[in-house]
């Protein structure tokens, strides 16, 4: 029956029988839909019959109300009524009403659960609604039950609710999937720094207690929670074990030191030493690692003084003996001695570097900035592959550098030779400080600037030698080299003595000096958040006349507070209202730094409000760039937050957007921020010009033209720029940087700023932020290196050693190519040009050449011309012709080169000997078993690096014999 009015059902609720009452109730329940408007009217008496405690149908009455308050639009009213309804609130009925009722229930939730957990002062006084509870509870089981364990997974996050968050992992059918989910969700999405590592030592517990204990993905997450201890008791765990679990701890090793910071390593290494049969045995495989903490240490001597004299390794049973000698090994991964081995191998034999590019750069430039830049760029080509042949090709070339560009010259080598570090000091003898003779100081603070990039991150053996060299500098050239060497490898150690040492050059109040001290001092503190470290910089930022050591220390002051997040917020707020600009500018680098990597909303929006708001502009620069640290993890978002500052009206703030698309897009070849960059490269400002073509470098390295066909324009494109003769010098050094760039490593590495298991690469963004400043000062561009990740799938045996094995690569091979090399144009002979001849004298002389002929000679020259180009293109056709079609896969060798987008299609040969410990896909160093027992191992025969080795040199041979005579 059609109705067409509900007046006739309201009217029931003024009856006296509650039989009547409740059928009113439940006939407006079904037609509220409809007749909300003429129902409002009578939404008192229905509020009554709710309070009403006799009333036997209360809910009823609470859910009609909650309809009608839905219906007017009072979401507040509704959502009171809708808990006041009960059972009778179905979460499980599909209808607008109930999607808007629970989204609103479940952010009210939400809301009050987090002021609970944040809000300790107040915790008392903030109560939940059971019944709001309930409701929540219903939704959860409602996604349990529909399978839906994400959603359930992403709700328990979002109101802190740490039971279901198990629950929905442990009920779900896919664990270990539901587990990877979760811990991706945790690292991304969870800003506030308690509650991720709540979440992370649920996620240990839940890893630990799998019927397999994933040790890999534990040992994650235990060095976000900065449990050192922890990470050594599952490493020895599995050292005592078989040889598979032996093996899963040399793995866990090699992921911890691409992912841990040295002073994590270091107190790793020293619990685990504790636990080898011999401790001191480990010594010399450990020599190159961090100081304990100072408690640590003094726990450990104590425990040794009172400790049993100690065994030979004579005396150890066979058990005890492979222990101790995969203590060892885990020693030698730990320290890092094994992973830049192999990567140092695997770019001395990769090297693809295009020679001719740089001669032809070399050739085109004649200002002195853009043979810095060459210089630069060389390093950045060969970075890592310790071949200086075009320096050693170019020495006269070379000799034009002078002062400073001596030193980034000599520094260069540092770049080249980056890893090296075995012969490091042997390879810069030459160029460090002597005790004797003269010295200009520019090439001797170049070399130690040089051994700080070879051991960058990894400097603990060379960390004493030039804090040496610092103590003992005579002039600021030297203390300037000294102080960015000394920061770089002791980088994020917080070694007192070494910090002291830079503060007390800090203070000289030299301006050279104080420059590098102050990024020297924040490197070495990185992410130490020390306040007498802070108050020291800030204080003396304050007091100083001179802006080197402001713009030194306004890097310094960011790097110590390197990933705090919210800890942040104090220093951040208070630098961003300095009056001093520089300072301003520190405190939009501290928020990248603090934040870098999050995403945070509320970061970018200060960002953002820097950037069209303050008065300077390089701090409207710096607050746009750091938009790139917080976006890198989701570079497709950058784009979109970028795209209006990239059409600014300011130079600056276009040059900032530039730099963020690098920054963030960095090795992604993403479409969107090319096309943002593209009208930036014709700007009519040169370093906007120069900013486009740098970050077009870093968003297109390792771009193929089959990955991103836009790749072949833009080399063209700085080439052009290069040869140009009407190229500004900013624009031209730009270029050159970019074509160093885009080639980086042999064109065996790309710019990444998170490492391969989702962790910030804590050296890379150090090296990003101090590669930004090279706007100010050209030497700091060499960090760059420091991001340059090589991108490598190399295999290990139980004895660390790469076997001879095969990956199919299940792409034709032109995809992930390299690229073509420059073909050198020939010189073709000039054709001699016909002498040019009068009107008037060819007039005088037609009669008398009227009986002249044609030479044959030329009409023979010009057939043999038309017949070589037509022998020419049918050869070319025929090659064309015989070209066989191309294959859909390739194999590739250990160690194999393997970009990001190849290693999706890349796997271990069919029939292989060996099975990896985890998924080859990851790319990086991987564990292989060899499981062919009765056969032997073959390996890969290392190679040797480049440079002078002048007793390797072979002598010429000796004459053959003769007789000597007088006549003649």
């Amino acid at each position: 029956m059609y109705i067409t009015s509900a007046a006739g059902i309201i009217s029931l609720l003024d009856e006296d029988m509650p039989e009547l009452k409740v059928f009113a109730l439940r006939k407006l329940d079904l037609i509220v839909d409809e007749f909300w408007m003429e129902i409002s009217e009578a939404i008192e008496k229905i509020e009554i019959l709710h309070e009403d405690k006799d009333f036997s149908q209360q809910n009823l009455a609470a859910l009609v109300a909650s309809k009608v308050y839905y219906h007017l639009g009072s979401f507040e009213d509704s959502l009171t009524y809708a808990l006041g309804a009960g059972e009778l609130f179905d979460v499980n009925s599909h209808s607008e009403y109930v999607d808007t009722i629970i989204a609103k229930c479940i952010d009210h939730y939400t809301q009050l659960r987090n002021a609970k957990m944040e809000d300790v002062e107040n915790k008392k006084n903030i109560t939940i609604d059971p019944r709001l509870e309930a409701i929540v509870n219903r939704m959860f089981q409602r996604c349990l039950d529909d399978g839906q364990s994400r959603q359930a997974l992403g709700l328990a996050l979002e109101t802190r609710r740490m039971d279901i968050f198990r629950r929905s992992i442990v009920e779900s059918e896919d664990i270990g999937g539901m587990l990877n989910y979760a811990f991706q969700v945790a690292m991304s999405l969870i800003q506030n720094r308690g509650f991720r590592n709540e979440v992370l030592r649920a996620l240990v517990e839940l890893y630990r207690n799998l019927s397999v204990p994933d040790y890999v993905n534990m040992c994650q997450c235990l060095i976000f929670l900065d449990e050192s201890q922890s990470v050594a008791e599952v490493l020895d765990k599995l050292s005592k074990g078989s040889e598979q679990n032996a093996l899963m701890a040399y793995q866990i090793a090699f992921d911890l030191y691409e992912s841990a910071t040295q002073q994590f390593l270091g107190r790793v290494l020293q619990a685990l030493k504790a636990t080898a049969p011999i401790p001191s045995a480990t010594e010399k495989t450990s020599k190159t690692h961090t100081e304990p903490r100072e408690e640590e240490a003094s726990t450990t001597e104590a425990s040794q003084s009172t400790a049993a004299p100690e065994r030979t390794l004579s005396s150890l049973t066979e058990e005890e003996k492979a222990h101790q000698e995969r203590i060892e090994k885990l020693s030698t991964i730990l320290s890092g001695e094994v992973s830049i081995d192999h990567h140092l191998q695997f770019l001395i034999r990769s090297n693809h570097a295009d020679m001719l590019i740089l001669k032809n750069t070399k050739e085109a430039i004649r200002v002195s900035i853009c043979h810095t830049a060459t210089v630069i760029a060389n390093g950045y080509m060969h970075s890592g592959t310790t071949s200086d042949q075009f320096l050693r090709d170019n020495l006269e070339w070379l000799a034009r550098a002078t002062n400073w560009a001596k030193m980034t010259a000599t520094a260069s080598l540092g770049v080249i030779h980056r890893g090296h570090e075995n012969e490091a000091l042997a390879l810069m003898q030459s160029y460090l400080p002597k005790e004797t003779g003269p010295t200009s100081g520019f090439s001797e603070g170049g070399g130690l600037y040089a051994l700080g990039l070879i051991h960058a991150n990894h400097g603990a053996g060379i960390t004493d030698y030039l804090l040496g060299q610092l103590k003992d500098a005579q002039n600021e050239m030297v203390r300037h080299g000294g102080c960015l060497g000394l920061g770089l490898a002791a980088m994020g150690s917080h070694r007192a003595d070494v910090y002291e040492q830079l503060k007390f050059n800090l203070y000289q109040d030299d301006a050279v000096t104080g420059e590098a001290a102050g990024i020297a001092m924040g490197m070495v503190m990185l992410g130490s958040k020390a306040g007498d470290v802070i108050h020291d910089m800030v204080a003396y930022a304050h007091e100083t006349q001179h802006e080197k050591i402001l713009r030194g220390l306004a890097v310094g002051i960011a790097l110590t507070m390197f990933g705090r997040l919210e800890e942040a917020d104090g220093l951040i707020h208070t630098l961003c209202i300095d009056k001093d600009p520089i300072l301003r500018r520190s405190g939009m680098y501290t928020l990248a730094m603090a934040y870098c990597g999050t995403g945070n909303n509320q970061a970018i929006r200060t960002l953002l409000h820097v950037a069209v708001s303050d008065v300077n502009d390089d701090v409207r620069r710096a607050a746009v760039t750091g938009i790139g640290f917080l976006l890198f993890r989701t570079p497709e978002q950058c784009p979109s937050v970028v795209s209006l500052l990239a059409e600014s009206y300011n130079p600056h703030v276009r040059y900032g957007a530039a730099m963020a698309l690098g920054i963030a897009c960095a090795g992604t070849g993403l479409k969107e921020a090319l096309a943002l960059l593209d009208p930036m490269t014709n700007d009519p400002v040169n370093f906007v010009r120069q900013g486009a073509l740098i970050a077009s470098a870093m968003i297109l390295i390792q771009q193929t033209e089959v990955t991103c066909p836009k790749v072949k324009e833009i080399r063209t494109l700085y080439s052009k720029v290069i040869v140009d003769k009407h190229e500004d010098v900013m624009a031209k050094f730009g270029a050159i940087l970019a074509q160093g760039i885009i080639d980086a490593g042999g064109r065996n590495v790309t710019v990444s700023l998170q490492s391969r298991t989702g962790h910030t690469n804590m050296l890379a963004v150090v090296g990003m932020l101090a590669f930004t400043q090279y706007w100010y000062w050209f030497p700091l561009a060499h960090c760059l290196a420091l991001a340059f990740t090589p991108t490598c799938l190399i295999t290990l045996n139980a004895q660390l050693k790469m076997p001879k094995m095969d990956f199919r690569c299940n792409a034709k091979p032109s995809t992930f190519a390299y690229p073509a090399p420059l073909e050198e144009k020939k010189r073709e002979d000039r054709e001699k040009v016909a002498t040019a001849v009068l009107s008037i004298a060819r007039t005088k002389r037609k009669d008398s050449d009227k009986k002249d002929t044609k030479m044959e000679v030329d009409e023979e020259k010009e057939e043999k011309k038309v017949e070589k180009k037509e022998e020419k293109d049918e050869k070319k056709k025929k090659e064309d012709d015989k070209k066989e079609p191309e294959p859909n896969f390739e194999i590739l060798n250990n160690p194999a080169r393997a970009m990001k987008q190849q290693l999706k299609v890349l796997s271990i040969v069919d029939g292989s000997p060996y099975i990896p410990l985890k998924d080859v896909s990851i790319g990086g160093i991987v564990m292989v078993r060899h499981v062919r027992e009765g056969t032997q191992e073959e390996l890969v025969e290392p190679v040797a690096a480049f440079g002078p080795k002048s007793e390797d040199e072979k002598e010429p041979e000796p004459p053959e014999p003769f007789e000597y005579s007088d006549d003649y």
